[in-house]
């Protein structure tokens, strides 16, 4: 588990880098390294730190463990100003007698510390204790210090360290910075932490159970869960290195620790929880992001709204309805009406691409994008809309330009209205010609009667205005599909440039941020991320 959640990060961290803040993501770059440090180095082996303030004791703790005077202690504070560390090796034979010590870290644990820092003058071995073997002790300066360094030596080697053992004495145990410095941000490493009340030989027992009672009050409200009859949490013990009290169960505790081989895992896994809350806020947002098809197609009408794609379906459809009135209208109509040429609908009816009205519709497609997504990937979504969206109206006055609808074709049943009003216009001239020859005597005996004349004339006069107002009433519907056709090719086109210019590129961001967002849940734990879908 924990190397899936290992790997993750780093596929987290490899896919922000050019989103998220360098120096957001440098804490977790460096933990990444000592991650790799640490799982490279002997599995064998315990790193357990002493840590407290001037006075704690821990010096003399150290010594009653290891059972040598190898760190300093005394009335001069501070005593310990470098790293002392104590190597626990079960191989009796290299010392030739069980419990000896001698100089140099034993076999395996060199890298260990090296990584810790530790001083060749500050290695030690302990041979023969096979209780607590692979434990490697460390004695750290107090992290109250007046002493320059001392207490970024003490920061450092906490992060490196495996279990963390604080030192505390019967009146310093509540101390402001111990408790906001490094219980309280560590809360989540109670697995890894031991507290030790020493010094209790001078309180009298019921005075040091209402320490610890008020220890473990401290602790609640610190966030840092106390382990109590076999529960998983942070140990409380009470000990004095000085009579040895307590000291048995502190060893016992240790070389549980030590058996188990896993102490350097969870402190790993705490880590990680860690790393996982600070990156949070940049990978998880509120809500559910990304573009919903409701946002797209109002992105897409706004569109159409910007290149006037119903105003141009309804000039199409007038001016098809327009060329069939011409085709299909009286042959006198055209005589006594202006021609017209064929207006069309190139680019003369085009309407430009409103900048403001897209300027709007980007706009409003990346408030709708970014919603739910936390702020660096939001900000990454709407430069991507951005960038789209300055090229965007150029591209849409030539796509429309390009979809625009020409001149209407006439359709075959134009020409066949047009040729019957020239007939009903030769009928009404054949009317004229027989009545005006009728009027004016000059028909033979074979002449047409007079109702044959007017029946021409009637038939011709009156045919062609009724066939010319059939016509239009037929013209509609094709009309007005020319129309809604027109609009229709108006409108995939704004669309079609809006999906390749600002569509694509903000589903790209999402889509990338979605691939983080899975790592990231992955990194967090499933049961740390229950918000991750």
């Amino acid at each position: 588990m924990l190397t899936e959640r290992v790997d993750a990060l780093g596929e987290l961290l490899g896919l922000s880098r050019t989103r998220v803040s360098p120096d957001a993501l440098a804490e977790s770059g460096r933990f990444l390294d000592r991650v790799g440090e640490r799982r490279r180095l002997s599995p064998d082996h315990t790193v357990v730190a002493l840590a407290g303030a001037t006075g704690s004791g821990k010096s003399t703790l150290f010594n009653a463990l290891v059972g040598w005077e190898l760190s300093e202690a005394g009335v001069r504070r501070p005593t310990t100003s470098a790293p002392v560390a104590c190597v626990w090796d079960a191989t009796g034979e290299a010392a030739g007698a069980d419990g000896a010590q001698g100089a140099g870290g034993a076999e395996g644990a060199d890298g260990l510390l090296d990584r810790l820092g530790v001083a060749s003058r500050g290695r030690h071995t302990r041979y023969g204790d096979g209780e607590l073997a692979g434990l490697v002790l460390l004695d750290l300066p107090d992290h109250d210090s007046a002493a320059p360094g001392h207490r970024d030596q003490v920061d450092r080697l906490l992060a490196l360290v495996d279990v963390v053992v604080w030192v505390l004495d019967p009146e310093k145990y509540a101390d402001a910075v111990l408790h906001e410095r490094y219980l309280r941000p560590l809360a989540g490493h109670a697995d890894v932490t031991l507290l030790v009340l020493n010094q209790v030989d001078r309180l009298p027992s019921e005075a040091a159970d209402q320490i610890l009672d008020d220890l473990r009050r401290l602790l609640d409200e610190d966030g840092l869960a106390v382990g109590e009859h076999g529960e998983a949490g942070a140990l409380v013990l009470a000990a004095s290195a000085r009579t040895g009290e307590g000291m048995p169960e502190l060893r016992a505790a240790l070389g549980r620790l030590v058996a188990e081989r896993g102490a350097a895992l969870r402190r790993l896994a705490a880590d990680m929880d860690r790393t996982a809350a600070r990156l949070k806020p940049f990978y998880v947002g509120e809500g559910v992001a990304g573009l919903t098809d409701a946002a797209r197609e109002a992105f897409a009408g706004r569109l159409a709204e910007s290149v006037g794609a119903e105003a141009i379906g309804e000039a199409a459809e007038r001016e098809w309805a327009r060329a069939a009135a011409e085709a299909c209208g009286a042959p006198w109509e055209r005589l006594v009406r202006a021609p017209q040429e064929p207006r069309g609908l190139g680019p003369e009816l085009v309407l430009a691409a409103s900048r403001p009205v897209v300027d709007e519709a980007v706009r409003a497609l990346a408030r709708a994008a970014t919603a739910g997504l936390p702020g660096p990937w939001a900000l990454a979504v709407r430069e991507a809309a951005r960038r789209g969206g300055e090229t965007l109206p150029a591209a849409l006055e030539a796509a429309v330009v390009r979809a625009g609808p020409g001149a209407p074709e006439r359709p075959r049943w134009w020409s066949a209205v047009g040729t019957a009003q020239w007939l009903l216009a030769v009928l009404a001239v054949a009317g004229v010609v027989c009545a005006a020859a009728f009027a004016g005597g000059t028909a033979g005996p074979v002449a047409a009667p007079w109702w044959l004349a007017a029946a021409l004339l009637g038939t011709g006069a009156l045919g062609g205005p009724v066939l010319a107002w059939a016509a239009r009433l037929a013209a509609r519907g094709p009309a007005q599909r020319y129309g809604q056709a027109a609009e229709r090719r108006l409108r995939d086109a704004a669309a079609d440039c809006g999906r390749a210019r600002v569509l694509e590129p903000v589903a790209s961001e999402l889509l990338r941020y979605r691939e983080v967002r899975e790592q990231y849940g992955l990194m967090a734990g499933p049961w740390r991320d229950s918000t991750f879908g």
